[in-house]
């Protein structure tokens, strides 16, 4: 076997092989890719946990047929709620801008209540008499 002069990128041992190997087996290529990928993975992770913890709060707040509720902004905040987090933004016909957690999102009042929707199929209610936009 032909030893290469370069060490394993991960464990510095000696290589065996091809010329252009880089690493001495799978555990240390992967073990030398997840570090380089560290920190970039924990911030999309915390990010997405935020997300999932979103929308799990506003899926409990609607009841399996209701399509629209009204809570405090308190409520929100209690259960952990983040308000800074969200998939996008869609603005009715009537100009109101609703925040989405993936299908279900929320829009602030300014009494401090929130309505929040869940989006069905291309449409979501608008307000509480039940109008699709």
């Amino acid at each position: 076997m032909i030893t290469v002069n370069n060490g394993c990128l991960s464990c510095r041992q000696p290589l065996h092989g091809r010329t252009d190997k880089k690493f001495c087996n799978d555990y240390c290529r992967n073990t030398h890719h997840n570090q380089l990928n560290c920190d970039g993975n924990k911030q999309v992770r915390n990010i997405n946990h935020c997300l999932r913890k979103n929308r799990r709060i506003l899926e409990s707040l609607l009841q399996s047929a209701k399509q629209i509720t009204k809570v405090s902004k308190q409520t929100l905040l209690y259960k952990g709620f983040s308000f800074h987090y969200f998939t996008h933004i869609q603005t009715n016909k009537k100009g109101c801008r609703y925040c989405f957690c993936y299908e279900y999102g929320y829009l602030l009042n300014e009494d401090e209540g929130v309505v929040v929707v869940r989006k069905r199929t291309g449409k979501y209610r608008t307000d509480e008499q039940g109008t699709d936009e």
